[in-house]
């Protein structure tokens, strides 16, 4: 299973996310789950890095799946956008049927 962990402050002000897991609907090339859920990830990632002015740091280690992504300081209006815009499709994947046992959204307040 896939977990997204997000985090966030008690005024909804994001500070990052951690990913981590392989959803094995399928196997490796052919996991359609994983395959959305890292495109979603990796474009919300780069677009933050080339579109915002946003500090940033991202750890990230293929083979494991996992992705280990933080602001420096309270995200600008655009970088918050982008992060909502990954949520938005992440929840829509778990809110399919067929797919919701791959992956598991958590809201985590720091």
């Amino acid at each position: 299973m896939i977990r997204v962990t997000i985090y966030r402050t008690s005024r909804h002000e994001y500070t990052g996310f951690d990913m981590s897991g392989h959803a094995e609907y399928d196997d490796p090339g052919k996991d359609i789950v994983c395959a959305a859920v890292s495109a979603l990830v990796i474009n919300a990632v780069n677009s933050i890095e080339r579109f915002t002015d946003d500090e940033t740091s991202c750890v990230s280690d293929e083979e494991s799946g996992e992705i280990s992504f933080r602001f420096s300081q309270v995200p600008s209006h655009d970088a918050s956008l982008l992060l909502d815009s990954m949520i938005f499709g992440l929840e829509e994947i778990e809110e399919n049927s067929e797919y919701e046992s791959y992956i598991d959204i958590i809201f985590k307040e720091v």
